[in-house]
């Protein structure tokens, strides 16, 4: 992924700036429309004084008819320069689509009329918005949803969705229902619990290690294992990487590991299961969520508890979705793990690794267990083992998403998607409740503007998702089940889950083709804890506004639609400096959210609100979709030139990359090509608008590959994926040449490279259009 941090970094920055051409041209555009409008009113004079003209006319036909052949002619020139004016100002207001309002200016005078029905300027629909939007709610529905645990299938799951499908109901939308469908999701088994023991040298108990038996890893491997321990850090591939250089093996031995790193649990226990372990333990240390009881944080007696499925949706029907009518054996998910993994809380974690011993720790392993020395083991004081036992059972639950749409007044088949979790294991406040309370008010604002005259035009999906603490598998499921159509339909998704944990800082993990969306609206919206300062001001301040922009990742809601669909998503989130420490725990409520924010959820929470408002108001306005087909060429450039650096290597060896630089210089160029032929046509012509709008929905889905299956590969995105068929997996072996050249598989990087160049060639052809508009770079010689 570090290609894609890259890319964001640099095409953030690049949005920041815009042409001063195209100001003075649109400056010079309204100059011209007002001189025109000023011209006719002082023509308007003679033309009100109609009465006069009769009265004359009847003292001399011949001269009241020379007057009114002058009258019919000045109002019918009149007439045309005010179409003239009304229509180029709808267009202007179409192709700016907030250019404007990047400069500071939020008047709606200033905008012209939104076209396709609607009769309101880009900029009083801005400022309806405001005005609509509404943080007393906010509060009292994040506590109404996290007020007890509410996991799918749940008496307190189900009612909160029947009360949410209420409010839908009850609010001015053109459709609401439900979609239920059966997955199997995995529980604590209540006969049998979880244990962690110490053993001794001959097997004996001697000691029954306290756990408490609703912290467990859905989706984790059944079963027990006993063996020495190994500490892992955050568990990432360097840190098993390391731990090898140093001659210490995880193999066979239970592996412990520190929650967070940037790694989520699925993906330690997959790295450690990799590396031979038998099982896994997972602990918050102090040194990454607080747990000073003089400070609000997390107390070394709570543990954090997250599935371990590498993937999304439900893991027995990989690829394909499990809807009622599926009638499909069950095809395990190569992403379940084969070993155990349990959730630990610090407690337990220091009484184990304090009786560790072996090689010390490198000084940036050592957390903040109290009278623990960080050492690695793999053995214990004594010759004692450690035994982890795992009881789940898998269960079908029933899961209910529940949908509410207005539809588009001039494209309706085109859709922009809100959505948020509504189920969790605790209760959620961050997890679930103000994703939900955001959801629930954009629906509402948005509905009223439509009552009160706005027409969009492109269709709003509001969605409350179901079993999202298991992988989004809500989600992911209805994704599988409209795959075949969804890059024709869906033009972005917004991902509301855990979008506040804080008040300071902006993050938005994001598509680059909604990178230019995002810098726009940032302009537009006050920063929650610093009145008068936009966010984009105040990211300025804190070191850049290129910080906010982070690439997709796999625990993210937005991730599948991207990387399993092809659909450009986003999740925002604000964060403070300090880790929120009470997420996926039992202390994940209200009292504890306000006490972090200090009391200010409600203005966060319509901060966050109008910030997403701002971007879906564009996607539904602007005739053209607003976003950035170029910004896949900047990362594939950025590969290009490290591979350019191996060329001779790779030449050597008889690989050649120059197949790959083609290729991305026809994306590139078909990419421009497209911009080019938007920014110079008559866009007034529904039938081109629509033309260009469907090519620049498609761009996301070319990028996923079509030589992995969706059933063995979900996440087929070369950028944004996970296989051997990415980007990131391809940079990975490359640098295999200079570090470790004896691991170098040739066979398996010309594999990967041909895949990759042809998913980009393939996305250059599409975007190229029609086949006779292509330049056939491949030619062969004899």
């Amino acid at each position: 992924m570090g290609t894609l941090t890259a890319h964001l970094t640099q095409s953030s920055s690049v949005s920041l700036q815009r042409s001063s051409d195209e100001e003075e041209e649109a400056t010079a555009q309204r100059e011209e429309l007002n001189f025109l409008a000023l011209e006719n009113e002082e023509e308007a004079g003679p033309i009100c004084d109609i009465r006069g003209w009769m009265q004359r006319r009847l003292r001399g036909n011949r001269r009241g008819c020379v007057w009114l052949s002058v009258c019919g002619g000045v109002t019918f020139t009149a007439a045309f320069l005010l179409a003239f004016a009304v229509f180029s100002g709808r267009y202007h207001c179409s192709q700016v689509g907030g250019q404007g309002e990047q400069s500071g200016q939020q008047g709606g005078g200033a905008n012209r009329p939104a076209d396709g029905g609607a009769e309101l300027y880009l900029g009083e629909l801005r400022d309806m918005m405001k005005r609509l939007l509404q943080d007393e709610d906010l509060h009292s529905t994040v506590s109404r949803v996290s007020r007890a645990a509410h996991p799918p299938g749940s008496s307190e799951g189900t009612a909160l969705a029947s009360e949410i499908l209420g409010r839908f109901r009850k609010l001015p939308m053109d459709h609401t229902w439900t979609e239920s469908l059966y997955a199997t999701l995995q529980f604590p088994d209540r006969s049998r619990r979880s244990s962690l023991q110490l053993m001794d040298s001959a097997g004996l108990i001697l000691e029954q290690i306290a756990l408490n038996p609703s912290d467990y890893c859905p989706y984790s491997a059944t079963g027990n294992y006993t063996g020495g321990m190994v500490y892992a850090n955050y568990g990432r591939p360097e840190d098993f990487n390391w731990l090898k250089s140093v001659g210490v093996s995880a193999a066979s031995s239970v592996v412990v590991m520190r929650v967070g790193g940037g790694v989520s649990f699925a993906e330690k226990v997959w790295l450690a299961e990799r590396n031979g372990a038998g099982g896994v333990l997972i602990y918050p240390d102090p040194a990454d969520l607080p747990q000073d009881p003089r400070r609000l944080g997390l107390n070394s007696h709570t543990a954090v508890s997250e599935h371990v499925h590498l993937g999304s949706g439900d893991p027995f029907t990989p690829g394909f979705p499990s809807f009622n009518h599926s009638k499909f054996p069950p095809i395990p998910s190569s992403g379940l793990p084969l070993i155990p993994a349990l959730p630990i809380t610090a407690t337990v974690a220091a009484k184990l690794l304090s009786q560790l011993s072996g090689p010390p720790c490198p000084p940036s392993w050592r957390g903040r267990l109290p009278y623990v020395r960080c050492v690695l083991g793999p053995e214990f004081s004594s010759g004692r083992r450690v035994r982890i036992s795992v009881h789940n059972t898998m269960t079908p639950v029933l899961l209910n998403n529940i949908f509410s749409s207005l539809e588009g007044r001039g494209e309706p088949d085109q859709y922009v998607i809100l959505g948020a979790q509504r189920d969790s294991l605790g209760p959620g406040a961050v997890k679930s409740g103000v994703g939900t309370a955001i959801l629930l008010e954009l629906a509402r604002t948005f509905s009223a503007m439509v009552k009160n005259g706005f027409s969009p035009r492109r269709s709003l999906l509001f969605v409350s998702w179901d079993a999202g603490d298991f992988g989004n598998v809500g989600a992911t499921e209805w994704l599988e089940g409209y795959l075949s159509m969804l890059h024709l339909k869906a033009v972005a998704y917004f991902s509301l889950d855990q979008a506040i944990m804080g008040d300071d800082n902006l993050s938005a993990h994001t598509s680059p083709l909604l990178v230019d969306l995002l810098d726009a609206a940032i302009r537009q919206v006050e920063h929650p804890k610093h009145a008068g300062q936009t966010i984009y001001s105040q990211a300025e301040r804190d070191g850049g506004s290129w910080r906010i922009m982070k690439p997709l990742y796999l625990n993210s809601g937005a991730y599948s639609f991207t990387a399993f669909a092809g659909v450009p998503a986003m999740e925002l989130r604000f964060t403070e400096e300090r880790a929120y420490p009470f997420l996926n725990t039992p202390l994940d409520s209200v009292p504890r959210l306000q006490e972090v924010l200090g009391g200010r959820l409600g203005v966060t929470g319509r901060s966050l609100s109008e910030l997403v408002g701002e971007m879906v108001l564009r996607l539904v306005h602007d005739r053209i979709l607003p976003l950035r087909i170029t910004s896949y060429a900047q990362t594939v450039l950025q590969f290009s030139a490290h591979l350019n650096k191996h060329s001779a290597e790779l030449q050597s060896r008889g690989v050649s990359p120059q197949w790959l630089f083609s290729a991305r210089g026809d994306y590139s160029r078909a990419a421009e090509t497209l911009q080019r032929a938007i920014d110079y046509s008559d866009l007034h012509d529904p039938t081109t608008a629509r033309l260009y709008n469907t090519r620049i929905m498609k761009v996301e889905y070319y990028f996923l590959s079509q030589y992995v299956s969706a059933m063995e590969t979900p996440f087929r995105h070369v950028i944004h994926g996970r296989g051997n068929h990415t980007l990131s997996a391809l940079t990975e072996h490359l640098t295999l040449l200079t570090s470790d050249p004896g691991r170098f598989d040739e066979g398996r990087f010309r594999r990967q490279l041909a895949l990759f160049t042809w998913t980009l060639q393939g996305a250059a052809n599409a975007l190229n259009g029609d086949v006779w508009s292509m330049h056939h770079t491949h030619t062969y010689t004899h």
